[in-house]
Parts: structure tokens; sequence; C-alpha cells
């Protein structure tokens, strides 16, 4: 079941990879631009750097969240695994998955409904007035959907694996 759907989650997971890069290529490049413009004069510091700065690093973290899902690389407490039948440990894996795939699924649907609300659509950024708060909100509906998806994956493995099916 999951062949079909391995190359639309590998693009995803390079398309993802991708953003994250430029992310950090762009924070590096902002936050380079702003401390050597406190030191050199014609170099300019803007104000905005630190607030997009932050932003950027907001949005990085929540998609490499996204990835470590993937790559079953998040925390989690493995050190009773090897003591513990295999098929609990199968079981408890796919429940922690669905527990994961639900905190997605509250943070889609209340990131998008802290997107939409006033503070979000009237508020804007201090420092750069002309940009809007959905942009400071926006990384939680945009972590949920990662987790969603990846999640998806992750449980139908889980759900191969506790019934016996080889691994792709």
């Amino acid at each position: 079941m999951l062949k079909v759907l391995h190359t639309v989650y590998d693009w995803t997971d390079k398309l993802i990879m991708l953003v994250c890069k430029l992310l950090l290529i762009a924070d590096v490049g902002i936050t380079s631009m702003a401390v050597a413009g406190r030191y050199i004069s014609f170099i300019p510091d803007p104000a905005w750097s630190e607030q997009i700065v932050l932003t950027l690093m907001v949005y990085m973290a929540v998609l490499s969240a996204t990835l470590a899902i993937r790559r079953k690389a998040h925390i989690r407490m493995t050190s009773f695994d090897a003591y513990l039948p295999k098929r609990l440990v199968r079981f408890l894996d796919l429940l922690s998955d669905v527990a994961v795939f639900s905190l997605g699924i509250v943070m889609l649907f209340y990131g998008i409904k802290v997107c939409n609300s006033p503070l979000a659509r009237f508020g804007r950024y201090e420092s750069l007035p002309q940009l809007s708060r959905v942009w400071m909100y926006l990384p939680i509906p945009v972590a949920g959907a990662g987790m969603i998806i990846f999640e998806i994956e992750q449980i139908f493995t889980d759900i191969e694996e506790l019934l016996g099916k080889e691994k792709d």
C-alpha cells in the first residue's frame, strides 16, 4: 500500500528539506547583515532583522520536526524496548503515532483558527508594519499539516509491522 505513496512522500521530504535549507541560508544571511551593520557603517542594520530571523527559525523548527517524524528521529523513550515483547513495542509505536497524529489535527484546526483571528489578521509586526502577524502564527497549522501527512505514512507502516508484513 505504501509503495504507491512512497515516491510522493520522498518528494515531499526532499521539498521540505530544500525549504529548510533556504530558510537557514536566509537566517544566516539576515543575521550576518544585521551584525555587520552594527559595526560597519555602509552595511545597513535593518530594524526588522530580529523578528524576521526569529520567524524563519520557527518555520525551520516546525518543518524539521515533520522531517523527524518521517525518519522516526524525534525524541522517544526506547530504553525498555529491548526488554518488552516485539509486538507490544510495535503496538506502543502505533499508539504513539496515533497520539502525534491527533496532536497534528489539533494544531491544524486551532492553528487555522488562530490565523483567522483578528489579532493575526489585523496585527502587524512592530518593526515591519506592512507585514501581517498571520506569518507569525502560520507555523502552527503548517506543523499540524506536516505532522498529519507524515504520521499517516508512519501509522500504515506500524500497522503493517504489527500484522507481520515486510517493511518497504
